[in-house]
C-alpha cells in the first residue's frame, strides 16, 4: 500500500501510494465544481490473500496492505493531513462458492470463521 518514497509529485504534494494520490485527484475535482465539504468514504478496498500462479494474492500481501490502510486511515492524505479516512475492507470473509483463482479469496476469515491472518484494528 505505500512506500516511503515519494512514487507521485503533485505541485508541492508528494504521494507515497496511490490511495492517497487516488483520494485527492477526488478532493481537488470536489473542490472545483464547488463541493469542498463533501465527505469521501471508501466503501471497498483489499487485497486478495490466494490466486493462481504467480499472482501476488498472497497472506503476506494481503495482511501488509490491510494492515497498512488500518493505520493510515488515521494520518490523513497529503492535501488533507490530519483528516482520518473512513474505509471498508473488503471482505470479512472468504467465499467458497465463487470462482477459482483470487476472487474467493478476500477475506479476513474462512467461512468456518477461522482467521485466514491476523490484522491489528
Amino acid at each position: 500500500m505505500s512506500t516511503s518514497e515519494v512514487i507521485v509529485t503533485d505541485g508541492a504534494l508528494g504521494y507515497t501510494n496511490l490511495l492517497d494520490a487516488s483520494l485527492d485527484a477526488l478532493y481537488w475535482a470536489l473542490e472545483k465544481v464547488g463541493a469542498p465539504n463533501v465527505e469521501i468514504v471508501v466503501a471497498e478496498t483489499g487485497w486478495p490473500s490466494a490466486g493462481e500462479g504467480h499472482d501476488p494474492a498472497t497472506i503476506d500481501n494481503a495482511r501488509t496492505y490491510n494492515s497498512n490502510l488500518i493505520k493510515h486511515g488515521q494520518f490523513g492524505t497529503p492535501k488533507r493531513p490530519g483528516k482520518g479516512l473512513e474505509a471498508y475492507i473488503f471482505a470479512l470473509f472468504n467465499e467458497d462458492l465463487k470462482t477459482k483463482g483470487s476472487e474467493s479469496h478476500w477475506g479476513l476469515f474462512y467461512p468456518d470463521m477461522s482467521e485466514v491472518y491476523h490484522v491489528d484494528f
